[in-house]
C-alpha cells in the first residue's frame, strides 16, 4: 500500500476532524497533557511572521496556563531553539516551572549547536535516547526521531552524516534539506515496539517533530514507508508533530495527523491541552491553535 493509497483511505474525514471539543460530556477525563510545538526562541531580529524574542513571554505564559489545567506531563514537538546554542540558556529554566514532567522531540533547529556537541544534546534535553518511549495509565507515548536520516542531525563526516547524505541523493534527491527521515534500525524498533502495544492492548500516540500526511513539503523524506509502518497496528491512534508553523490536519485509516501550529510566528501564541478519553482526545487550543476531537480508531 503505497502513501497516496493510504491518505485516500480517508481524505474525506479530514473536513470533519475540526469542532469546538467539549469537555462536559459527563465522561471522566482519564488524564491530561499539555503540548508546544516550535518555540524557536534566539535572541535575533525578527523574520517575516517569526519573531524571536516573543518567545520566552509566551512560554512563561504557557507555563503558567498548563501549571493551573491539571495536566500530567507536557511535550514539546521539537524547534525548542533556532541556530544558537546559548538559547537553550534563556528557554530551558523557563519550560523547567512546570510543575510536571516535561518531554522533548527532537527538530531541525535543535541541532544548532557546535558540531561536537549534537551527539550530546538528547542528554542536554533530559531525554533518555533520540527515539525513546514511555507508557502512561494504558497510553504509550512513541518518540521518533525524524533527524535520524538528515544533512544537520549528526556531526559532519560522521558515519551516520555520510549515510543519511548517500540516502537523500539516491532516494530523496527533491526533498528539502530541513525536512528529515527516519532509518531503518528505528524502523525496526518501532514495528516491534507497534507489535508489543497491539499484544499487551495499550493504546499509542505517535510524538514526532515532522509530519508525515496529509502531502506537505514539511513531511518526513520516507513519510509513505513510515505509514506502511503503523497504520496496520490498530494500537496507532493519533500522530502528533510540530514543524510546518501553519499547522495541518489528516486522517489516514483512522489514525488522527495533528500538527500543532508554531508558538513562534505568531503575535498571539499557540499551544494545546489535550485531555484523553475513552473513545476520544479533546484538544483544546490556545492562541491560533485549533480545538478539535479526535475519535479514536477501534
Amino acid at each position: 500500500m503505497d502513501r497516496r493509497q493510504l491518505i485516500g483511505l480517508s481524505a474525506a474525514l479530514a473536513a470533519t476532524g475540526i469542532r469546538r471539543a467539549s469537555a462536559t460530556d459527563g465522561e471522566a477525563t482519564m488524564f491530561k497533557i499539555g503540548a508546544i510545538a516550535d518555540a524557536q526562541y534566539a535572541d535575533k531580529d525578527n523574520e517575516g511572521a517569526r519573531m524571536y524574542r516573543r518567545t520566552p513571554a509566551k512560554l512563561t505564559e504557557a507555563v503558567a496556563t498548563l501549571n493551573g489545567a491539571g495536566i500530567d506531563f507536557a511535550v514539546h514537538l521539537g524547534d525548542f531553539i533556532d541556530g544558537d546554542e546559548r538559547s537553550y540558556d534563556t528557554v530551558q529554566p523557563l519550560i523547567a516551572k512546570l510543575t510536571c514532567p516535561v518531554r522533548f522531540v527532537l527538530g531541525n533547529h535543535d541541532f544548532g549547536v557546535p558540531e561536537e556537541k549534537k551527539l550530546a544534546l538528547p542528554q542536554r534535553l533530559g531525554m533518555p535516547e533520540r527515539y525513546y518511549s514511555f507508557a502512561h495509565k494504558g497510553w504509550l507515548f512513541v518518540v521518533l526521531d525524524g533527524n535520524d536520516l538528515s544533512t544537520y542531525g549528526w556531526p559532519a563526516g560522521s558515519a551516520q552524516d555520510l549515510e543519511s547524505r548517500r540516502v537523500h541523493t539516491e532516494k530523496y534527491p527533491n526533498a528539502a534539506t530541513w525536512d528529515g527521515g527516519i532509518g531503518f534500525e528505528q524502523l525496526q524498533w518501532l514495528e516491534k515496539t507497534l507489535i508489543r502495544a497491539d499484544a499487551s492492548g495499550q493504546k499509542v500516540a505517535l510524538l514526532c517533530h515532522f509530519p508525515i500526511a496529509p502531502e506537505n513539503p514539511h513531511n518526513l523524506w520516507n513519510a509513505g514507508e513510515v505509514l506502511s509502518c503503523v497504520v496496520p497496528h490498530a494500537s496507532v491512534k493519533p500522530w502528533l508533530n510540530g514543524h510546518n508553523h501553519d499547522g495541518n490536519y489528516g486522517v489516514v485509516s483512522g489514525i488522527h495527523c495533528l500538527n500543532l501550529k508554531g508558538m513562534l510566528d505568531t503575535e498571539e501564541t499557540s499551544y494545546a491541552v489535550l485531555s484523553f478519553y475513552a473513545d476520544r482526545i479533546a484538544v483544546k487550543g490556545y492562541g491560533r491553535q485549533d480545538d478539535r476531537s479526535l475519535q479514536l480508531r477501534p
